[in-house]
């Protein structure tokens, strides 16, 4: 990106990673852990994050900052889907008649 700061392009990428990320993270909480759909909807956004860093320019000294970016993703998207869950749960325990 040769019209923007580096910085910013780097900023950029790393929330670019991350907003990818977060409904990856969401639909992972429907997978059992360590299965097959599970690894693939944490890996599924590397290749596109790879893609984009190297098009952007930047080396592979920047790899960890856009992996940590996609982390945080998978962490906020999976948060909010167990939150749900749970909000869904209570919902309908107190339907329940007594």
């Amino acid at each position: 990106m040769p019209f923007m700061h580096p910085m910013a392009a780097l900023a950029l990428l790393i929330f670019l990673g991350f907003l990818v990320n977060i409904p990856l993270g969401y639909v992972r909480q429907n997978y059992e852990k360590f299965s097959f759909g599970w690894y693939f909807y944490i890996h599924i956004s590397i290749p596109l994050i790879i893609f984009l860093r190297v098009k952007s320019g930047f080396s592979w000294h920047y790899i960890p900052l856009t992996i940590g970016g996609a982390i945080c993703g998978q962490i906020v998207g999976g948060r909010t889907k167990r939150r749900k869950i749970r909000e869904l749960q209570s919902a309908a325990d107190n339907e329940k008649p007594l």
